[in-house]
């Protein structure tokens, strides 16, 4: 793995909402259109990454957007969220892992680790003692990335995308 010598992380502020819109768009089709269908591609993309959602997200309090920057230029995001958890969660003060996603021009290249890196250290500093998140049962290189990182399999949880019903894998980590 190559690692980026001017990677930067900073928190997402108000201004971010076209950046994240894009980014976010464009880091999801990279990583499912190859196993979705493009309509139901579209629909969900049209709904979760529009610029108005983006904004929404962002002045959420209980929101905390990390975004990669290599030069300047974003190469990958997180968003972390308080809030009530999934069933299925048993550790202590969860706060969820919504997104991490890096730009596919990025992959294996160190921002995904960096990305975590400073989610846990986010979930800390907010008092937060568990880590979890959904991924797509058919998201291996996801679920490989997360055990690394002492992810362990909790349970499930349905997620739509467009007019498919898919099953997440819930997986948590103690902080």
């Amino acid at each position: 793995m190559t690692q980026i010598p001017r990677l930067t992380i900073r928190r997402g502020t108000n201004g971010d909402a076209g950046l994240l819109s894009e980014l976010g768009a464009r880091t999801f089709t990279e990583t499912f259109a190859a196993d979705n269908s493009s309509v139901d591609l579209s629909a969900y993309l049209a709904t979760s990454f529009n610029v108005a959602h983006q904004s929404d997200e962002l002045e959420d309090p209980g929101s905390t957007f990390l975004i990669a920057e290599v030069d300047g230029r974003a190469a990958g995001y997180a968003m972390l969220r308080e809030g009530e958890p999934e069933k299925g969660i048993e550790g202590a003060n969860p706060i969820e892992l919504v997104r991490l996603y890096v730009s596919r021009d990025w992959l294996g290249r160190g921002i995904g680790e960096q990305l975590m890196r400073a989610c846990i250290d986010e979930a800390r500093h907010t008092g937060h003692e568990t880590l979890w998140l959904g991924v797509w049962e058919r998201n291996a290189r996801a679920q490989a990335f997360y055990r690394k990182w002492n992810f362990r399999t909790v349970g499930e949880h349905m997620f739509q995308l467009g007019s498919d019903l898919q099953r997440d894998i819930l997986m948590e980590r103690a902080l």
